[in-house]
């Protein structure tokens, strides 16, 4: 696919969380979160005439940081960072490993609704990354997907986790599961995730938060072709990632997409974030899953070296990091671009 050169418009939905995070190492970080990596990596990425539209609600009190952070970035435009409800998330984050953490919600979103998204449905583009179940909901989804020929690439990290009365953030199962899919293009996700998301029958039942091995994967991963998804791809830590697609002969594909190394890991925080940016973007510019897999492990490494929102390196920094682990871009099986028609 041929890079385009007219300016590309991409909207990102989720929370801007006021973080306390403690690190494996005891170090303590306060900072906003989630759909502003996204949109710092997005920035990094994309050229000074595209548009990257952040849509989500938060704290009266948080919105003026929030868009002086954004403010850095020439082609973030805040239209969609909006106060009004006086609602926003606040989330404690403690890691018990580089991997592992104990999380508690104390301040709660307002969901992002179909009227949220009205201003940004020409994007090319929808990044959903949602921290909890209620925040981006179906039926916003299918807005997007009845008003737009934009990409929706969905994070799993969402409907899989849900609040107790007390604020602790939990598994669950992601029941409704196939009520969505339609309207979702690609689906990212974790082993964990999917572990909440695959559930057929069997003696024991479905164990709520365990991770999903890697021989049921490829039956997840053809239920959710089966129900309206083009792409699947798990994310596997130390391995890398796993996609799920169809060929354009209509054949069933699993490719693994090797990690990037990183020799210091300094905060995991916003990785699953910045690779959803990641992913999008390189679904964009090449319009292959694999290659978009690629750029998503690129600024997830990107983004777990450093704790500052200027760790992302520009789109010819990344290219050539892309170009040392996996050689030239554009190299892979042709895989099928999504058409635009809906």
């Amino acid at each position: 696919m041929a890079v385009s050169l007219t300016p590309r418009k991409v909207a990102v939905l989720g929370p801007i969380p006021h973080d306390r995070i403690t690190t494996h190492r005891g170090e303590v970080f306060e900072k906003f979160g989630c759909t502003l990596y996204t949109a710092a990596a997005l920035s990094a990425l994309m050229g000074p005439d595209d548009v990257i539209c952040p849509i989500v609600h938060v704290r009266r009190e948080d919105e003026a940081p929030i868009k002086e952070a954004l403010s850095r970035f020439g082609n973030v435009d805040v239209t969609g960072v909006r106060s009004i409800t006086n609602q926003g998330d606040i989330v404690e984050l403690e890691y018990v490993d580089q991997n592992t953490r104990i999380e508690r919600q104390t301040g709660f979103m307002a969901p992002i609704l179909p009227e949220d998204v009205e201003f940004a449905i020409d994007a090319d583009a929808f990044v959903c990354v949602p921290i909890t179940d209620y925040e981006v909901g179906p039926a916003t989804l299918a807005y997007i997907k009845t008003h737009s020929a934009g990409v929706i690439l969905f994070d799993g990290h969402g409907p899989t986790v849900t609040l107790t009365r007390g604020g602790e953030r939990f598994n669950r199962l992601w029941v409704e599961r196939d009520t969505w899919l339609p309207y979702i293009d690609i689906l990212k996700m974790n082993l964990e995730e999917a572990g909440c998301s695959w559930f057929p029958e069997r003696d024991d039942g479905p164990s709520i938060g365990a991770e999903l091995s890697r021989d049921e994967l490829p039956h997840f991963a053809r239920h959710c072709l089966e129900h309206g998804l083009r792409a699947l791809c798990v994310t596997l830590d130390e391995e890398g990632c796993v996609v799920y697609y169809r060929d354009r002969d209509g054949s069933f594909r699993e490719e693994l997409v090797g990690r990037i190394p990183v020799e210091h890991v300094v905060d995991t925080t916003g990785c699953g974030d910045s690779f959803a940016a990641g992913m999008a973007f390189g679904y964009l510019e090449h319009g292959d899953f694999i290659e978009a897999a690629r750029y998503g492990n690129a600024m997830g490494a990107q983004r777990c070296a450093g704790s500052e929102l200027a760790i992302y390196k520009s789109l010819e920094e990344t290219k050539r990091q892309i170009e040392g682990i996996y050689g030239t871009i554009g190299g892979s099986a042709g895989t099928p671009a999504m058409s635009q028609e809906r």
